[in-house]
């Protein structure tokens, strides 16, 4: 892939907004568990980054997805995981149905003060029994007058916490699990909806993430997103630009991962020389930079495809299935040069061990990845086609 100076330019706001404004408080907001959303993300809408695929006329930049790519992989060199993520839930996950599908008054209630920075959003989709089986989900949402009124509960909710409004998914009739499902917009302060704790993760640590309950709750039927009955379909085409967006955003990280270990592996002194001069090291760190290079060129054909308004489900599968994967070969190589340092809380490799191990479960498990891809290319048992 190409890239034009206007890429170039966005990619330098991009890393010199994170090196700025964003890992210079990590190891605070970790600590915390929580960082500012709605600090950041004002910061990042004045700077044009939350916006950039959404259209002019809702504030966004109306670009296409290629320049959202290169901003995501400079936002994967934050010095953890969960502040990107945090960031793709409201640039990625839970705004471009309305973008695409939501009415002028919803686009201008809600989607251009999320591209503004004004408004922090979330996905409402994940329930206790259905994560990657979204199909399965329970949480209803029943007419009542000109309203609909929910009930049900949501849960590993990033942004919750700080969250101005949901993008919520709910069953809206009895019709079969692929067609009675809904996007509604669901402001976060509107009675009947309560929270968890702050769930206590592995890691991604400084993203909020809590269970959301839904009792009663009545929102006006004018907040539905497109038609009644698409949410599911909605929700499948937000998945494919999430898993795109969990993909770019690994670059950033596995990169920055072989960077860090490379000035140490020469810096640390074993047997009279540096670590890196051991043919082991440098060989194995060869490796793992050659594979995300093949990454790397699977999202940058992924994003053009995209672009094209190709179908890329079966491309962005592979490239989460990958990045997923890479993330956990990538640290735990990385951390074994470490050595003990590697095995301390706060090292930043034991951090992108920890925050990694996501990317094989959230947006889609590794197994569901593989069912799609099996499915795509022909390769399950005819049965089952």
């Amino acid at each position: 892939m190409k890239f034009t100076e206007e890429h170039e330019a966005l990619r330098r706001t991009a890393r010199q907004f994170v090196e700025n404004n964003v890992n210079p408080h990590v190891d605070e907001w970790e600590e915390a568990g929580r960082f500012p959303a709605h600090k950041l993300f004002k910061q990042m809408g004045d700077l044009g980054l939350l916006g950039i695929c959404k259209p002019v006329e809702d504030g966004g930049s109306g670009l296409d997805y290629s320049y959202n790519m290169v901003v995501v992989e400079e936002l994967g060199r934050i010095g953890c995981g969960g502040i990107p993520m945090a960031i793709g839930v409201q640039t990625d996950m839970a705004t471009p149905a309305i973008a695409r599908f939501g009415s002028p008054e919803l686009r201008a209630k809600f989607l251009r003060p999320a591209i503004a920075g004004d408004m922090v959003t979330s996905i409402a989709v994940s329930e206790v029994h259905a994560g990657s089986d979204v199909a399965a989900i329970k949480t209803r949402a029943v007419k009542d007058g000109d309203d609909y009124v929910i009930n049900g509960s949501k849960m590993w909710i990033t942004n919750s916490l700080q969250a101005d409004f949901f993008c919520l998914l709910a069953n809206t009739s009895d019709e079969g699990p692929y067609n009675n499902k809904s996007l509604i917009i669901v402001p976060a302060k509107t009675p009947g909806i309560s929270f968890s704790k702050p769930i206590n993760k592995l890691g991604q640590r400084s993203s909020d993430t809590a269970q959301v309950f839904f009792d009663d709750v009545r929102v006006p039927q004018s907040n539905l997103i497109g038609a009644e009955g698409m949410g599911f379909m909605m929700q499948m085409m937000q998945f494919q630009e999430e898993r795109i967006f969990c993909a770019a955003s690994a670059l950033g990280g596995l990169s920055k991962c072989i960077e860090l270990t490379v000035d140490y592996a020469r810096s640390r002194m074993i047997y009279g020389k540096p670590l890196l001069d051991q043919q082991v090291v440098h060989y194995r760190l060869a490796e793992l930079q050659t594979e995300i290079e093949c990454l790397r060129g699977l999202v940058h054909s992924v994003c053009e495809q995209h672009v094209a308004g190709e179908n890329v489900t079966m491309l962005a599968s592979m490239a989460k299935l990958k990045s997923g994967r890479l993330m956990r070969e990538v640290t735990d190589s990385c951390l074994q040069y470490w050595g003990g340092q590697g095995f301390t809380w706060d090292n930043p490799l034991a951090r992108a061990y920890r925050d990694g191990r996501l990317a094989s479960i959230g947006g889609g498990a590794d197994e569901v990845m593989l069912g799609i891809i099996c499915k795509l290319n022909g390769t399950l048992p005819s049965k089952k086609r």
